[in-house]
């Protein structure tokens, strides 16, 4: 767990909110004290690396899924891909993204909100690159030349997300993602 009490209050206001202002269908689904995740214990479960399922839209406005490696930071997921992969051209030219991390009816953490490049190939790094770029390197290893923050043409976005709700099977059987 890497959040602040600041940060989780704030990851707690964004659940709540997001869920109270979505359709009657998903709250049907997902209620509150029943079949959800408060903030401090999601931040439990999501540790280590987690498969997101990635969307983006094309300049045509066609969506596009992919798989990227999340890792859940700061109330915020981060990920990252190539920077000539197609995702990557998508989200400069529009950042707006959402993301799913799913395992079986167990858990689901859906997230809207916008992508924020968080090492520019051709600008100073955003401020929290550092601290990200550490976590990155404890988990994939730090190696001379294979540390993520090396890897040439890998760019790392934060997700800054609007909306986010998570579903809970079983709440109190949901286990940590597995390292």
């Amino acid at each position: 767990m890497f959040e602040t009490e600041a940060e989780l209050d704030q990851l707690q206001a964004l659940l709540d909110a997001s869920l109270a202002r979505s359709t009657a269908h998903l709250r049907s689904i997902v209620t509150p004290g029943e079949r959800t995740l408060p903030a401090r214990r999601l931040t439990e479960v999501l540790t280590g690396m987690c498969t997101l399922a990635l969307s983006t839209v094309t300049a045509s406005g066609e969506p596009r899924i992919s798989g990227v490696d999340g890792h859940f930071l700061h109330g915020k997921w981060i990920f990252g891909t190539s920077v000539t992969a197609a995702k990557a051209r998508h989200i400069s030219a529009r950042p707006a993204v959402s993301a799913a991390y799913m395992r079986g009816e167990e858990i689901g953490v859906f997230t809207h909100g916008t992508a924020h490049v968080l090492n520019p190939q051709d600008a100073p790094p955003d401020p929290g690159w550092a601290s990200v770029k550490a976590h990155l390197a404890a988990h994939y290893g730090d190696s001379p030349g294979e540390s993520p923050g090396d890897w040439d043409g890998v760019v790392y976005y934060r997700l800054e997300p609007h909306w986010m709700v998570v579903y809970a099977g079983a709440p109190e059987k949901v286990a940590p993602n597995a390292p």
